[in-house]
């Protein structure tokens, strides 16, 4: 199984790169955001793979980040979503868009989507809202970002600058942060799911503190 390439940019197509890796060409299908999101060709680009094998057919499907190719497996395995569909879906809306309109419920979103219909975003909304809670969990990781070059040898060292101040988290790292932290307080993987999506659609940029309280207030008894 390949399950990541890191090699140049030989050609770039509508859905899809030619990455050279050390000689080797590898189509490698992406969907429209991240090709919009890869660097030009004869740059070095690095992708997690996922390799589909058909009787008649080998294609290999690229994802910037492993939480979007779990994203991928999961939405195909819904019937009547292929790759293809899914690459729509997720270049549509991103892994954080799919993670917070299936949490919702929110068809509609998904039908945003090139090709995806009424009755095949309402089949995945339902289909997957049991499965949403645990990959809004997962904690992000960096971006299958390529190898960099040894600096020359006879490169002096850099002046040790001051260190920055700490950054907020991104917002995958405060959704699973505050998802954690619901848990935590008793309330169901599925009620917290919906509460910090809807609380995140609100607020996309909200650091885990701002997006507990707000999720807290959703889940709030009415009355």
């Amino acid at each position: 199984m390949i399950g990541k390439l890191t090699g140049v940019i030989d050609m770039r197509g509508p859905d899809h790169v030619l990455l050279d890796v050390r000689g080797v060409g590898y189509i490698v299908h992406v969907s429209e955001r991240t090709l919009m999101a890869l660097p030009g060709r004869g740059e070095v680009a690095a992708l997690y793979t996922e390799l589909v094998v058909r009787e008649d057919l080998m294609q290999l499907f690229g994802f910037p980040t492993l939480l979007e190719k779990e994203w991928h497996r999961v939405l195909t395995s819904v019937q009547g979503v292929g790759a293809k569909a899914s690459l729509a879906i997720l270049g549509a809306l991103g892994p954080e868009g799919v993670s917070r309109a299936i949490a919702l419920g929110d068809a509609g979103a998904l039908r945003k989507a090139p090709g995806v219909g009424p009755k095949l975003a309402l089949r995945i909304a339902n289909e997957l809202k049991d499965k949403a809670p645990a990959l809004m969990a997962v904690v992000e990781t960096a971006p299958a970002a390529p190898a960099q070059s040894a600096a020359p040898e006879a490169e002096a060292p850099a002046p040790v600058a001051p260190a920055p101040a700490a950054a907020p988290l991104p917002a995958s790292n405060a959704v699973a942060e505050a998802m954690s932290a619901l848990g935590n307080l008793g309330y169901s993987p599925s009620d917290a799911a919906r509460a910090v999506a809807e609380a995140q659609a609100s607020a996309p940029d909200a650091a885990t503190p701002a997006l507990i309280r707000a999720a807290l207030r959703l889940l709030a008894p009415k009355g």
